[in-house]
């Protein structure tokens, strides 16, 4: 196995970049996961506010 050593450092070089990919796109999932239930929480809140805001407003109306 004599091969050049720019040819080790290409191959070293892929998997890293190949490591770094998945770790990356792992970091990005788990930041939009975070993003996606904030978000979700603060529209259920909005929604029980609502729903409050109504039968406040039935109550006083009857």
């Amino acid at each position: 196995m004599d091969m050049p050593i720019w040819i080790w450092f290409v191959f070293i070089g892929i998997i890293v970049s190949a490591i770094m990919s998945i770790w990356t796109a792992r970091q990005e999932r788990l930041i939009d996961d975070a993003w996606i239930e904030k978000e979700g929480q603060k529209y259920i809140e909005r929604m029980e506010e609502e729903r409050e805001r109504r039968k406040k407003d039935i109550n006083q109306g009857a």
